[in-house]
């Protein structure tokens, strides 16, 4: 699906509700906003989001809200994806539709989304949807309990950009600051002072959200075992990958091998 057709066609539509489903969504990777918030869900597969400036991933079976007026874009590097995506007019009374919201999605949430695919792309106004939708948007806050906070935020400084390239290619190995102020032109003091202005984290933490990022890529293909993700993400035993795992996601990576 083409994001600037979707956004004009988002924009034109008058109903305060709208559903779509795409069995593989294809994005075409380029900023843009639109009035209504939006809810998107991840059926299968995984999807990244870049909002105002920081990206975040949406694993499998979670949800993630995005708030009216808010520049992002969305891709995947998921051979298959399944999104459900539901757009709604919000007061702006309330703060929870103000901000970024991912979490897990409870079954009941699950099921909710997955029933309003009988309204995908329809345009007509259906009393039956919109009280279902207004329902379902009305309890989103209660559905949040456990928000997930796997993002990072994109850096304005050009200097960065050689440090980041190598910390991506380089992810499952110790982090070397001696081959990084060489690949950079910038001293270790001003690498690590600067890393942390612009993205808020350390690089050794930066890493290791790298590290989590991957693994859940991994564990969404359903292909490996946790014990051969650990090795492949840069872990030296499971037990560290697993600690770590749980640290940034609050439970374990097991959760992510169930259906």
């Amino acid at each position: 699906m083409n994001l600037t057709n979707h956004t004009l066609t988002i924009e034109r539509i008058q109903k305060s509700t709208f559903v779509w489903f795409e069995e593989n969504w294809i994005h075409d990777n380029e900023l843009h906003r639109h009035q209504k918030g939006q809810l998107i869900y991840v059926e299968q597969g995984f999807q990244y989001l870049t909002v105002e400036g920081k990206m975040y991933l949406l694993p499998q079976n979670h949800v993630a809200w995005i708030p009216s007026g808010a520049l992002h874009k969305t891709n995947s590097h998921s051979e298959s994806i399944k999104l459900m995506v539901i757009f709604f007019d919000v007061s702006e009374e309330d703060q929870f539709f103000q901000r970024v919201q991912i979490f897990p999605a409870p079954k009941v949430l699950r099921e909710m989304i997955l029933y309003t695919e009988k309204w995908s792309k329809l345009i007509e106004e259906n009393e039956h949807e919109k009280i279902f939708l207004t329902a379902l948007m009305n309890e989103l806050p209660y559905f949040c309990t456990q928000v997930l906070q796997l993002e990072i935020t994109l850096p304005h400084e050009n200097r960065l950009q050689t440090v980041l390239n190598h910390l991506h290619d380089h992810y499952t190995q110790a982090i070397r600051m001696d081959e990084i102020a060489t690949l950079s032109n910038l001293s270790l003091r001003t690498i690590e002072r600067l890393f942390k202005k612009e993205t808020g984290m350390t690089l050794a933490k930066y890493q290791q959200l790298l590290r989590i990022i991957k693994s859940l890529e991994l564990l969404s293909t359903k292909q490996f075992t946790i014990s051969q993700i650990a090795y492949k993400v840069g872990y030296q035993s499971v037990q560290a990958f697993t600690n770590s795992f749980y640290a940034v996601m609050k439970y374990r990576p097991s959760a992510f091998m169930l259906d």
